[in-house]
């Protein structure tokens, strides 16, 4: 079954950190494009970080040198470490992965982020 599971979310103090975790299965993983969005209440969902299958990344600007994705082939999953996490940082985050043959825009079922001031 085609599917991406997220863990890891929770609650955190302001400055804390947390480890997000998806996992991929029934896709070429290695060849996918994989990232994290997130979504707040009444915002539209924006993409915090991308990696593509040469591991090349993205940040949003807002996450530029707070957060780090990354991905294990080995594992099909992709990771987003998440450090000196803010209030603003609240939202639930996506999972999100593009493959090819055949082309699939994936989603995952969101996890919770809620960060305490």
């Amino acid at each position: 079954q085609v599917q991406l599971v997220e863990s890891g979310g929770g609650l955190v103090q302001a400055g804390g950190s947390l480890r997000l975790s998806c996992a991929a299965s029934a896709i070429t993983f290695r060849a996918s494009s994989m990232a994290w969005y997130r979504q707040a209440p009444g915002k539209q969902r924006e993409l915090v970080a991308g990696i593509r299958s040469d591991r090349t990344a993205n940040y949003a600007d807002s996450v530029k040198g707070r957060f780090t994705i990354s991905r294990d082939n080995a594992k099909n999953t992709v990771y987003l470490q998440m450090n000196s996490l803010k209030p603003e940082d609240t939202a639930v985050y996506y999972c999100n992965a593009i493959t090819i043959a055949p082309f699939l825009n994936l989603w995952g079922q969101g996890t919770q982020v809620t960060v305490s001031s």
